[in-house]
């Protein structure tokens, strides 16, 4: 997903347009609200204008829904894990060697659900938020944030330079095998590969000697160098107020939901 985030910040949308920075806050915020639900139907609310979102900024949804399948996967495994987590209130439906499915464990499939919708729908805002700009143009975003610079710049460093380790491990996986290595299940395939991984290590560290002293040689002055400009329209604040004030929306409506409750509890 690193790699392809941006492989659509070409094309035109009313998200490609926004101004990076007012979309940044913008978009985050809404994920921050998203995180802080605990009703389901709002979750699945926020999950939708997630998919507006997406469906706005025209990244292709099958582009999408590819890059979020690992996502779907770590998470499934709540909907198996928490209903025979619970500890019932008496009824129980089955027991296997001391592990007890009950009425209650069941119920709480509903907050499991949640957790899978919330993690969805925050990975799912992450494509409109960073995949519509080419990915120096958000760095630099977040540098006219005011983010701490050395956070800026790992960011940048990160990004430029995990393609060069992902090929250089690849070059190192190619030689193993034209030298008949296999991986098995086995002592000898986990000592390779552990020795190819403390070489990569080994030979990013010299790399990183060496792109030191070449940027200093460059005058390199710490900041993001890069040809485009930041305009704020009108627009930018209109979108601005659009996702932000539905993210506050949802916790508004969160917030009388939970005095509803209280208030039937008293």
């Amino acid at each position: 997903m690193i790699s392809e985030i941006d492989r659509y910040a070409g094309i035109s949308s009313p998200i490609h347009r926004w101004d990076p920075r007012f979309r940044l806050i913008s978009i985050f915020a809404l994920i921050f609200s998203v995180m802080l639900l605990y009703n389901l139907q709002l979750v699945m609310i926020g999950m939708i204008f997630a998919i507006i979102l997406t469906c706005i900024s025209k990244i292709p949804l099958s582009f999408v829904l590819s890059r979020m399948k690992l996502v779907f996967i770590f998470v499934i495994p709540f909907f198996i894990i928490i209903p025979f987590t619970v500890i019932g209130d008496g009824v129980e439906i089955a027991s296997f060697g001391g592990i007890t499915l009950s009425y209650r464990g069941i119920e709480y499939v509903k907050f499991a659900a949640m957790i899978v919708l919330k993690a969805l729908t925050a990975v799912m805002l992450i494509f409109p938020m960073v995949g519509t700009s080419r990915m120096d143009i958000t760095i630099k975003a977040l540098e006219g944030l005011h983010m701490p610079n050395k956070l800026v710049q790992m960011f940048a460093f990160t990004y430029r330079y995990i393609f060069v380790l992902d090929d250089e491990f690849t070059r190192m996986d190619r030689s193993l095998t034209s030298r008949g290595f296999k991986r098995q299940g086995n002592l000898y395939t986990l000592t390779t590969i552990s020795k190819a991984i403390a070489m990569l290590f080994v030979n990013s560290y010299e790399r990183a000697d060496r792109v030191f002293y070449a940027m200093r040689s460059k005058g390199y002055s710490g900041t993001v160098a890069t040809l485009h400009e930041f305009h704020t329209r009108w627009q930018d604040w209109v979108n601005t107020a659009v996702v932000v004030g539905f993210a506050v929306l949802l916790q508004v409506a969160a917030t009388s939901d939970t005095f509803s409750a209280a208030r039937g509890f008293l």
